[in-house]
């Protein structure tokens, strides 16, 4: 995904540098290549994110369970004793 990226700022900034002035340089690059890729890499980058908050939120609810499990602030199990 970020290979992609890359070459279409990459091509979209030799775009701008044939511009005939800064301004449309300028314009060129940012409408035709910073914008949309920012777009893509959110919309594809999407799922990944998805994937991370479910996970973090998996494991911050094993570590509540935990928590509850051990009677001891040194985690230790009260009952064994």
């Amino acid at each position: 995904m970020y290979i992609v990226a890359i070459a279409w700022l990459y091509v979209t900034l030799l775009m701008a540098l044939t511009e005939p002035s800064i301004t449309a340089g300028i314009l060129t690059f940012l409408f035709y290549g910073l914008l949309p890729c920012a777009l893509f890499v959110w919309i594809v980058g999407t799922p990944q994110r998805r994937r991370n908050r479910l996970r973090d939120e998996a494991a911050q609810r094993n570590t509540d369970s935990l928590e509850h499990e051990f009677d001891q602030p040194n985690r230790t199990d009260a009952k064994r004793d």
